[in-house]
């Protein structure tokens, strides 16, 4: 498999640190509001990832943090935590708002045919890991302790920018907005581990620890939840390109202070999705939610082939307009499918072929675009049989995950076209003396529901009253 590294920016050879075995990480939500579309185009990119390993044969396994505490509304460590201000907004406490908003993400994930991460942990449930950590970097003199809190000193990390290709000199007047002058610190790039009552007077969620009563950064969640169920080697760590600095980068130097060695060989990122106005987010207004696509008459799972057409790593514009043409042309080939017959001859060098360009797809840095193609180059091939495609479009459908077999044993009973080329089938297995198929169409249609009836003047069918 060959993977786009944002570390190395170039797409290389996928070697996990353990034959078979692939250990991911991936960065969960912060559960202050609704997660908007543009945030879940990055899980979709991720279950499409996790499910090619395992399509390839990698024993996978995936943990994801739900951030509940700590994460500031500024990449500069100041502002509010975002989830006190989605608990002002609501009127409601940051518990409530944190499970309130965990449910509604989760059944998003669940709507997208997104599998479930083996792991998936609340950060507020892991103070003891943060703090262990937090101790030991300063201990080994990779953080420091001033007025309070503490923070980790980016002079003592190694190739601290080489993630994000950033330069220090860049970064004087902004990360994502102004870098604030915060006198606590040693430099204005230094980035919090920990934070007392020194600072933030009016955090909720707090915890005694060695410094005193006070909460994590939002950066240590993450490497203190990779490093406590993953081990201390990571394969690979994926997120929103928006991730790469200052998280991402963080997360680097802290992790591989507190291991002592390299952490990650590979990063992934995915795209921005925009709209016509640039880059998607929730302070925009109104806030593009799946539940109001649906709510226009949109599935989720359009949106998820909408998404599939397009290379993970490239920025997708978002329009009514082509997610209209997204669901029609996945009502067209969910019917195309629907009408396909899985019963009679498998071939098996066709469908082994098939299943080889699928897999060389997928491998070329999950080119799901050219994924589906193949699944339409399937459909169009005249020279395979109805059972072929079905088994075929039903294994890449594994990883695709967009529900092309759904309902389908409902749609068939109800099916006109489906039966009366079941029918048709039927006829010209007995004009050729296959008795063995004609029979096989009946028994199948009979176990949907549909009687054949053979008469004079050709073949009518009834559906079978429960």
């Amino acid at each position: 498999m060959q993977i786009y590294n944002t570390l190395t920016k170039k797409i290389e050879p996928f070697v996990p640190h353990e034959e078979g075995k692939v250990k991911i990480y991936t960065c969960g939500p912060t559960v202050y509001h609704y997660a908007h579309i543009g945030n879940l185009r990055s899980y979709l990119f991720e279950d499409i990832l996790v499910k090619t390993l395992i399509f390839l044969g990698y024993d996978v396994t995936r943990v994801m943090n739900i951030t509940d505490v700590g994460h500031m509304t500024s990449d500069g460590d100041t502002g509010e935590d975002k989830m006190y201000k989605g608990a002002k907004r609501e009127g409601k406490t940051v518990q409530e708002i944190a499970e309130f908003y965990t449910n509604a993400f989760l059944k998003d994930l669940e709507k997208l045919h997104v599998k479930m991460p083996d792991i998936l942990e609340k950060a507020s449930d892991h103070i003891d890991i943060y703090i262990k950590m937090i101790e030991k970097m300063l201990k080994d003199g990779y953080a420091y302790q001033k007025e309070g809190n503490i923070y980790f000193d980016i002079s003592k990390a190694t190739n601290y920018y080489q993630l994000s290709g950033k330069k220090q000199e860049e970064l004087l007047i902004a990360v994502r907005d102004s870098v604030s002058l915060d006198t606590f610190k040693k430099n204005p790039f230094d980035f919090g581990l920990w934070f007392t009552t020194s600072k933030f007077e009016n955090q909720i969620m707090k915890w005694d620890s060695p410094w005193g009563v006070g909460y994590p950064g939002w950066h240590i969640e993450c490497s203190g939840l990779a490093c406590h169920y993953l081990g201390e080697y990571l394969d690979i760590h994926c997120g929103g390109v928006d991730n790469i600095f200052p998280h991402h980068t963080n997360e680097i130097a802290q992790s591989e202070a507190y291991l002592g060695h390299p952490w990650c060989k590979y990063w992934m990122h995915g795209g921005h999705l925009n709209d016509k106005s640039g880059k998607m987010s929730k302070s925009k207004g109104e806030i593009l939610t799946l539940s109001l696509l649906e709510e226009k008459g949109y599935p989720p799972l359009v949106y998820r082939y909408f998404c599939l057409n397009s290379h993970y790593r490239n920025s997708l514009t978002f329009s009514y307009e082509s997610l209209k043409g997204a669901k029609s042309a996945y009502d067209k080939l969910k019917r195309r499918i629907q009408l396909l017959s899985p019963i009679g001859e498998i071939q098996k060098d066709k469908f082994q072929d098939y299943i080889e360009a699928f897999k060389e797809a997928l491998s070329n840095d999950l080119n799901t675009a050219s994924a589906l193609t193949i699944l339409y180059d399937v459909l169009k091939d005249k020279m395979i049989t109805d059972a072929t495609k079905y088994d075929l479009i039903k294994k890449f459908d594994t990883v695709l995950s967009l529900g092309l077999f759904e309902d389908e044993e409902i749609d068939n009973k109800m099916n006109t076209a489906y039966i009366e080329k079941m029918i048709e089938k039927r006829r010209l297995a007995k004009e050729n003396k296959n008795y063995e198929e004609a029979d096989a169409i009946r028994n199948q249609l009979l176990k949907e529901g549909i009687r054949l009836i053979d008469n004079r003047d050709g073949v009518t069918y009834e559906q079978i009253k429960e």
